[in-house]
């Protein structure tokens, strides 16, 4: 049974089912490395992780150093940035699924017990979540113009605006999850942190109903995610047009959109049994194409590692 597993080990196959699933258009996988990223690093990431997974699963740190832990450890044994939003994400769902304020493990990770562990997060796990942007380059889009203090690259220079706001690491992100320009991608990362993780679970639900290779699902999970909505990764690298192209050219894979349209698919168009008959092949034309084009959809990635997390806590096994 899943809940008899250990959560950390089953944070770290997350990490290690999601490089590994196999086409994810744009990202690296079993096929496919990128100029200035290589599957390995990959690994190696998730093995460096490890403590600060290790950390989110007990009461020994806050979320925000259980956090900071993890991409300092990943950082130094991957040499990169390869699973920083992951760990933003899974961090929290770990420290969910241990919570001991319910009464039975099955019943521990759900959405209200994640939306409980944000709600907690502190003014001293915002400073932590600052302090990480010091272990790696992570790239993030500008500010709005009158949050520049509160720019994610300042590192621990921003400390002290934190404290003087008394600003939560929950209210930070609800700032990037929530712009006041209409035409900027959200972060979706953070959108999961402030709305209690639906993306995640809705994707965890593909993945654990679908059937094959654990990979192939993180594959087709990967796709039903991006045809949903636009990339925060790609918008910040290219631009939010660029994003938007890019889901629709996902969505046209699972038979829900036009690949030349100008934005993905309506979320409430992807369901379980398109993204289960995506087919695996077709994407790796558009694979390729993405790899070309750099476009690398990294917070859908993010997204389906947390997915394969939950789904795993939720009884999916590796195939025999």
């Amino acid at each position: 049974m899943s809940a008899a597993r250990d959560p950390v080990d089953d944070a770290t196959l997350a990490l290690l089912l999601e490089v590994a699933g196999t086409p994810k258009p744009g990202n690296v996988d079993r096929r496919r490395d990128l100029d200035d990223l290589r599957f390995e690093s990959f690994l190696g990431g998730a093995v460096g992780a490890r403590e600060g997974l290790e950390l989110a699963a007990t009461d020994e740190a806050s979320v925000g150093d259980a956090f900071e832990r993890g991409v300092a450890g990943m950082a130094d044994r991957a040499g990169t940035n390869t699973q920083f939003g992951c760990l933003l994400l899974l961090v929290p769902l770990l420290r969910a699924t241990v919570d001991d304020t319910d009464s039975s493990p099955a019943g521990r990770l759900t959405p209200t017990t994640v939306d409980r562990v944000t709600r907690d997060a502190t003014v001293d796990d915002a400073v932590a979540f600052y302090r990480a942007f010091e272990h790696v380059d992570v790239a993030v889009a500008d500010p709005p113009a009158d949050a520049a203090d509160l720019d994610v690259r300042r590192g621990s220079d921003a400390a002290s605006v934190l404290r003087d706001r008394g600003l939560t690491l929950r209210d930070v992100l609800a700032i990037s999850a929530d712009p006041d320009d209409p035409d900027r991608v959200p972060d979706r990362n953070a959108q999961e942190w402030v709305e209690g993780f639906p993306r995640t679970f809705r994707a965890a639900e593909w993945i654990r109903a679908d059937t094959g290779p654990l990979t192939d699902r993180a594959a087709r999970a990967f796709l039903g995610l991006l045809a949903a909505e636009p990339d925060t990764l790609v918008a910040a690298s290219h631009d939010p047009e660029t994003a938007r192209r890019a889901s629709a050219r996902a969505a046209a894979l699972l038979g829900g959109g036009d690949p030349g349209s100008a934005g993905p698919a309506d979320t409430d168009e992807i369901h379980a049994d398109s993204v289960h008959r995506a087919d695996l092949d077709a994407a790796e034309s558009l694979a390729t194409a993405f790899v070309d084009e750099g476009i690398n959809p990294g917070t859908t990635a993010d997204l389906t590692s947390a997915a394969l997390y939950v789904a795993l806590r939720r009884g999916a096994e590796v195939a025999p």
